[in-house]
Parts: C-alpha cells; sequence; structure tokens
C-alpha cells in the first residue's frame, strides 16, 4: 500500500472523465463520491477500468446526463428496478447508483432497498476497504471520506466489515466467500472477531445459488496463492458445506505406524506449484481436483501400506457430477478437466520406469493436444520432501517431454486417426458392420502406437493383410475395390 497526500489524491482523480463527471454533477446540484473497488486499488497500486459512483440523488439521471456530455461512443445503460445506469466509453465503464440504504429478510440475500444518505451507503458496504469515497463535486473535488478506517485496515492487510460482522454476514452470505476471496486475492489477512462471525454464519451459505459460489471459488483458484483462500475456507467450516468432496480429502490415517500424506494439503501445495506456471483456470481446476477420489480408493494392504488404487479413473468419473451441482460449464472445458484426472498418473508411470518410444506414443496419442498441459499438471504434482526423489523425477519428466517432442515430429501421433478406417475395412474383405472390423482397426493402431509399423497409408495395408490373413478373413477379389483405397483416389 502507498500514502497519498490529499493533492496527490487530486493529482489522480485530475482525469478528463472525472472533471466532467464533476461538471455534470455541480450542474444538476447533485452529490457524488467516486468509491469502492476503484478507490481501494490507487492506494493498493492495481490497475482498474471500471469506476463506480455513488450519487446522492438520482444515479440515472445523472448517468444519463453524463453519457450526453461524452457524445459519439458513449453508451448508456439504464437498470430501472436497481436504480442504477452503466455508461460505456472507450475502455472505461462507469456506473453509478443513487446513495440507499438496505434491509434484509432472513431468507432472502435480495435487499429491500431505500434512499440513503452517503454514511448509509458506506453502512451498508461489505468491507471497510471498499467503503472508502472520493468526493468528485468541484467544491471537495479530491477529498477521502473514510468512516471505518479502511485505510488503516490496508496498511495492516486486515480485513474487516464495517458494522458487526454477524449482521454484515447474515443479511448477505455471499461476504462470506467474498471476505475469504479478497483476503486471498490481496494476500491479506481476516481480522479475528471477522473470522470467528464467518464460523458462527457458516450455515447461512445455503440461502446464497451455487453460482455466485462458483464464481468466487473460481477468483480465489486465479488467485496468486489460492491455497490461502481454501485454507481459510476449511478452517472456517464453509468448504464442507460448498465442496464436501474437496474438504474430504483432509486428514491422515494410520495403522501400525504407517500413515499416508495429508491429501487435502498435498493438492493445495499442486494448485500453487500450478499457479505459478499459467493462469489458465481449468489446468488450475484439474489440479485441484486431480486427487478427488482418493477417499473413496483408499485401501489398507498390509504388505504394502496405504493404496489409492485407480484415483485417477473413478476422478475421472466424478468430474461432471461435481461440475453440474457446482454449476460450473458442462463443455469442452469439464471434459478437459476429465481427461487431465484421468492421465495425470500416466507421465508419473512413464518417469518412474525406461521411457520407451511405445509408452510415449500412447500417451502423446491420449492427451492429444493437451499434452503440454498434462505435463504441467505432472510436474506440479511432484511435492516429495524427498529432495533426490523429486529431481529424479523432474529430469525423467525432461525426457518424456524430449520424447514427446521427437516423436511427434517423426510420427505425427498427436490427434492422430489410423491411416484405414472401418469402411475402408469392409470394402477390403466384404464385411459388414461387426466386432471384425474393430479388432482389425484397433491392431492397426497398436502397431502404430507400438513402433511396429510407421503411421503410413501403405504400411498399414500391408499390416491388415497379414492380420486378417491370421484371422482367416478373405480379401475381395476386386480390382476395382483396390483401386478406388489407394490414397491418391
Amino acid at each position: 500500500m502507498i500514502e497519498l497526500s490529499k493533492e496527490e489524491l487530486i493529482q489522480h482523480f485530475d482525469k478528463p472523465i472525472f472533471r466532467l463527471i464533476m461538471e455534470t454533477a455541480d450542474s444538476l446540484g447533485l452529490e457524488c463520491y467516486a468509491v469502492g473497488g476503484y478507490v481501494r486499488d490507487i492506494f493498493l497500486q492495481r490497475s482498474s477500468k471500471d469506476i463506480d459512483v455513488v450519487v446522492v440523488g438520482s444515479g440515472i439521471a445523472i448517468a444519463e446526463a453524463f453519457g450526453k456530455r461524452l457524445g459519439r461512443g458513449a453508451h448508456v445503460s439504464v437498470f430501472k428496478n436497481f436504480g442504477t445506469a452503466q455508461v460505456k466509453y472507450k475502455n472505461t465503464e462507469v456506473e453509478f447508483v443513487g446513495a440507499r440504504k438496505e434491509s434484509y429478510q432472513r431468507n432472502s440475500r435480495k435487499p429491500i432497498v431505500e434512499d440513503g444518505t452517503l454514511e448509509d451507503d458506506q453502512n451498508r458496504r461489505d468491507f471497510t476497504i471498499n467503503a472508502l469515497a472520493v468526493c468528485l463535486n468541484r467544491e471537495r473535488f479530491g477529498e477521502l471520506i473514510d468512516p471505518f478506517g479502511g485505510m488503516a485496515d490496508m496498511k495492516e492487510k486486515n480485513i474487516r466489515t464495517p458494522l458487526d460482522p454477524d449482521v454484515t454476514f447474515s443479511d448477505d452470505p455471499l461476504r462470506m466467500m467474498r471476505c475469504i476471496r479478497f483476503a486471498t486475492q490481496l494476500n491479506f489477512y481476516v481480522d479475528d472477531d471477522t473470522f470467528e462471525s464467518l464460523c458462527r454464519n457458516r450455515e447461512r451459505i445455503k440461502i446464497v445459488s451455487r453460482e455466485r459460489i462458483a464464481d468466487e471459488l473460481n477468483k480465489i483458484i486465479l488467485s496468486p496463492i489460492p491455497s490461502k483462500g481454501f485454507i481459510d475456507l476449511e478452517r472456517s467450516g464453509l468448504l464442507a458445506l460448498i465442496f464436501p468432496e474437496l474438504a474430504a480429502l483432509q486428514g491422515v490415517e494410520k495403522r501400525g505406524g504407517r500413515g499416508h500424506k495429508d491429501n487435502f494439503y498435498h493438492t493445495l501445495e499442486v494448485l500453487d506449484n500450478i499457479s505459478k506456471k499459467t493462469d489458465n483456470l481449468w489446468l488450475r481446476w484439474a489440479a485441484l481436483l486431480h486427487d478427488i477420489a482418493k477417499p473413496q480408493t483408499k485401501r489398507w494392504e498390509p504388505k504394502i501400506g496405504w493404496t489409492f488404487h485407480n484415483h485417477n479413473y473413478v476422478g475421472e468419473k466424478m468430474i461432471p457430477t461435481i461440475f453440474r451441482k457446482m454449476k460450473l460449464p458442462m463443455n469442452e472445458k469439464m471434459k478437459y478437466v476429465q481427461k487431465l484426472v484421468g492421465l495425470h498418473m500416466r507421465p508419473i508411470v512413464i518417469a518412474e520406469d525406461v521411457v520407451t518410444d511405445s509408452a510415449v506414443r500412447r500417451l502423446l496419442f491420449e492427451a492429444g493436444d493437451d499434452i503440454d498441459d498434462l505435463m504441467t499438471l505432472c510436474e506440479a504434482d511432484i511435492t516429495s520432501k524427498n529432495a533426490d526423489r523429486k529431481r529424479m523425477f523432474l529430469n525423467n519428466f525432461q525426457l518424456v517431454r524430449q520424447k514427446l517432442k521427437d516423436l511427434e515430429e517423426k510420427d505425427r501421433i498427436r490427434n492422430f486417426q489410423p491411416p484405414l478406417s472401418g469402411e475402408v475395412i469392409m470394402r477390403v474383405f466384404g464385411l459388414g458392420p461387426c466386432a471384425k472390423v474393430g479388432v482389425l482397426k484397433n491392431a492397426i493402431k497398436n502397431a502404430i502406437l507400438d513402433g511396429v509399423i510407421p503411421n503410413e497409408y501403405e504400411a498399414a495395408y500391408g499390416f491388415m493383410l497379414k492380420e486378417a490373413e491370421r484371422m482367416g478373413l478373405q480379401k475381395v477379389k476386386d480390382e476395382a475395390v483396390d483401386a478406388s483405397l489407394s490414397p491418391e483416389a
């Protein structure tokens, strides 16, 4: 955080867009203030294009007048039911809202809204750091209004509610998620009284829609160190309510003096590791979910210890259910996460043994265009505290990456389709759709992946004839068929 004098703060707002808001507000005789995140981010040195303006009076009236002053290129959207209006101009959005006070009913996040003063509006804000306001009227231009000590909280890196946190969180339980999200994004800490209130009010989260919860989770996942948010969610008891599958990973069970690692904290370490490498939200989701099936697959085997056999395949099957319940997209993004969860053990198995061409070809075939993301996930998954073991895995992963590159250039395996289709096989042997066609097609694919034959038409055709002969299939004696099947035809 930086400290600014009044003159320095005035200088920050000395821009054409704020001067135009000032002129518009003064011409209408309305008080107006820049509020919330835009003001907060000035002191945190974070960029922000979206400006929120509170008007003591009609936010819609000032927005419409402001839009006219901007002229061509300005787009004004009015939301009469909410008493707000948005003005878009070039790369900037300004949202105007009339100052208001709110009251809530127990079973709803939707407030009863009345016109209010600036003080009323600041009272309804979620956190002190979001309750800052800067006057945009000429007479008091650049004056900071900080009734709840938001500046001191920013200096102390503290997240705190302006009023009684029990009232704040009970009124709008989504603020509990936002509390943890802001602490994670800004690398702040939740005030002790505020955190205790999170714990007391956690059951209220049940009235919040899954879509809003998922939106906050995505913002936590995209934070620089997302583990911070998930640890706070777990400590407050919120995680078990909104994401029980993830909460179930926590804990260590011991038998005969042998325990497994805590898969919850391992998962968070993997998530933090991958967050250093990528901003891809869905790759970060794959990291969060890669071991999600370990509680279901955990077994004690006296000769081996704790095992989690097939947790990757069971986890892959769990992904659609989790995405559906969390109201996450049920499209190619879900399938991408599902694929990475299902495949995440494969590079590790290869890296533990001799890195063979055949194993790498099969991995490349199954991962397709997602192979680089899969390798990034697997490298993030190496969290061993044994430095030698960790170094061995990472070195072997480099060998796997190099083989992937070499074999892709040589064999063109990524997303490949075998050179001979099922239709070709049926025409060559005069077959209809049947199991034998699938057997032959699979044999050709395996021969290419195992390096028995190159990924070429002629080699595949010759291999098919040999396999068919072994299976007792006879080629149709028809030169016209042969001619029609050639690559040139």
